[in-house]
């Protein structure tokens, strides 16, 4: 099937502009509103109009019914008084001057009928047409009608209303009337019976003017309505363009001002805070400007010393064997400090450039596997130190990944650290796994664990879960911080997981390719994790798994 013949195409499509458009549903609502108070006022009046025609209609056909049958009766009386007028005679002859009598129009009285009590047939009948009604009669003329007639003894006009059987089977309207006909002592019921259907065309003519008024009411209210919501939508639908471009670092654009009313209220007030808020990121652009400059020319300003310092710091650890204890153990301290001051200076320049985007990246293919096989080699001795075993768990796959090894590399030791300072010198699981799109490293230990409270706060600078927890590699609180960033470089994922007294893990998850879209992750997290750890929370860079 064609997609432009898709009917869920559509309505997928009408759903969305109904949802994005306001003045579509503006428009419409105001439409249907509308069309159903149109109605209602419409099909008020026509009943109305109905109702006023037809009881008018009655009423002259009743006063009608009610001359003839006297004119009639006083008819009968004089030629039933002469003595020589045969009473069958006389009644055919009656019926026709009644049905003359009766006529409005020329097409207007359809039969006359005049039946004796307990009669079927028409004892004698006059139509103005070539239509007839043997075998209906009984539909015609109702029983309850001849019964009241029967009963009456005041010489009433009764009617009701009836239908006429058409040439094409359809009935067309019309109204009965009753009275009493007595001749020679025989009462007789007389009927006339009177084509409405002019007063129906009357009625049709009606309905049909107040149905076009209505849909022309409708559409004038669609177009009034139409015109107002673009009015007022044309400019919220600039500001928010506006916004848009605001939104996006075009800080110069404003609204136009037409006029003094509240839309122009409203864009001046736009342009007013525009102005605002563009002097004030432009004052915090500035002061990120000189907190970057500054964070950098004191490290850069700090290096020079701290080479003097480590300088003179390990000429006197290098004869620190001639120093008594107490000045040895403070030479140690001494060395131990500069190293952890000289790292800091290191991170705190990284963040620097992270912050200023002057990072440059050196992409190359490498073995994420052997990467990670490197790295866990260099960290077993303090491992070792700390009687925590690094176990590498290598799974096979696509392990040929195009990335920053250098970076990769600190992103690993920053967690392998994190693990042996909190792994409770228990044994640490490197995990590396890949698949056709991404490649993956996790980094698991048993230790104490993060609270779940606190997971989210991990990659934070300066932020530490137990400041004072002794650290083996003497970390600076930047190393989770730099590795986040390291791996947003990439367009990759670090995510972690943590269950108190369980222990925690981090996932580095990275494209093999350079601009590739990651989806899903080659590991879980954490690997072979048992059933209880799904209730800990985790905490990520990225999606998660």
């Amino acid at each position: 099937m064609p997609r432009w013949v898709d009917p869920r195409l559509w309505w997928r499509s009408l759903v969305r502009a109904w949802r994005t458009s306001l003045a579509l549903r503006t428009i419409s609502m105001t439409i249907v509103l509308s069309a159903i108070a149109a109605a209602a006022v419409g099909v008020t009046i026509e009943l109305s109009i109905s109702q006023s025609l037809l009881d008018a209609r009655r009423t002259q056909l009743v006063t009608l019914s009610q001359s003839a049958t006297i004119s009639a009766q006083r008819s009968f009386d004089a030629s039933v008084d002469q003595g020589d007028v045969e009473p069958d005679a006389a009644l055919y002859e009656g019926v026709r001057v009644i049905l003359s009598a009766a006529a409005t129009t020329s097409d207007s009285t359809s039969y006359a009928l005049v039946l004796a009590p307990g009669q079927d047939v028409p004892g004698s009948s006059a139509q103005s047409n070539s239509r007839s009604l043997d075998g209906i009669l009984d539909q015609v003329v109702s029983t309850e009608l001849r019964d009241a007639l029967a009963a009456d003894a005041e010489g009433r006009v009764y009617s009701q209303s009836t239908g006429l059987p058409r040439a094409d089977g359809s009935l067309a309207p019309a109204i009965v009337t009753g009275s009493m006909l007595e001749i020679q002592g025989v009462r007789y019921q007389l009927f006339l019976v009177y084509d409405i259907s002019d007063t129906e065309q009357t009625l049709s003519t009606i309905q049909f003017a107040l149905a076009g008024a209505g849909l022309a009411l409708i559409a004038l209210i669609g177009a009034v309505t139409f015109l107002v919501v673009r009015l007022v939508v044309g400019p919220v639908q600039v500001a928010a363009a506006t916004s848009r471009r605001l939104a996006a670092g075009e800080l110069d654009v404003r609204l136009p001002v037409r006029g003094d009313d509240v839309l122009a209220t409203l864009a001046r007030s736009f342009n007013g805070m525009a102005e605002s808020l563009r002097g004030q990121i432009t004052r915090l652009a500035e002061l990120s400007t000189v907190q970057q400059r500054f964070v950098s020319d004191v490290s850069h300003e700090l290096r020079t010393p701290l080479t003097t310092i480590r300088l003179a710091g390990d000429v006197l650890r290098d004869r620190s064997t001639a120093f008594d204890p107490d000045t040895a153990r403070t030479v140690e301290l001494l060395h131990t400090q500069i190293l952890r001051f000289e790292q800091l200076l290191g991170d705190l320049l990284e963040m620097s450039r992270f912050d200023a985007g002057a990072v440059e990246m050196e992409y190359d293919r490498v073995n994420v596997a052997r990467l990670a096989e490197d790295t866990v080699a260099s960290m077993t001795p303090l491992a070792e130190q700390r009687g925590s075993e690094l176990v590498l768990v290598a799974e096979g796959g696509h392990f040929e990944a195009e990335v920053d090894a250098r970076r990769i590399r600190r992103i690993i030791s920053n967690l392998i650290g994190n693990a042996i300072d909190h792994g409770e010198s228990r044994p640490i699981e490197v995990w590396v796994d890949s698949d056709a799109n991404a490649a993956a490293i996790a980094v698991r230990d048993y230790g104490v664990g993060i609270a779940v409270e606190h997971l989210d706060r991990v990659f934070d600078r300066f932020w530490r879960g137990d400041p004072s927890r002794q650290r083996t590699t003497g970390g600076t609180g930047l190393g989770l911080a730099i590795s986040l960033e390291d791996a947003a470089l990439h367009g990759g994922w670090l995510e972690a997981w943590s269950a108190p007294g369980q222990g925690s893990c981090f996932r580095l998850t990275i494209p093999r390719a350079r601009g590739m879209a990651l989806r899903s992750s080659p590991l879980p997290l954490p690997p072979e994790a048992p059933p209880e750890a799904l209730d800990t929370g985790v905490a990520s860079s990225g999606e998660r798994r």
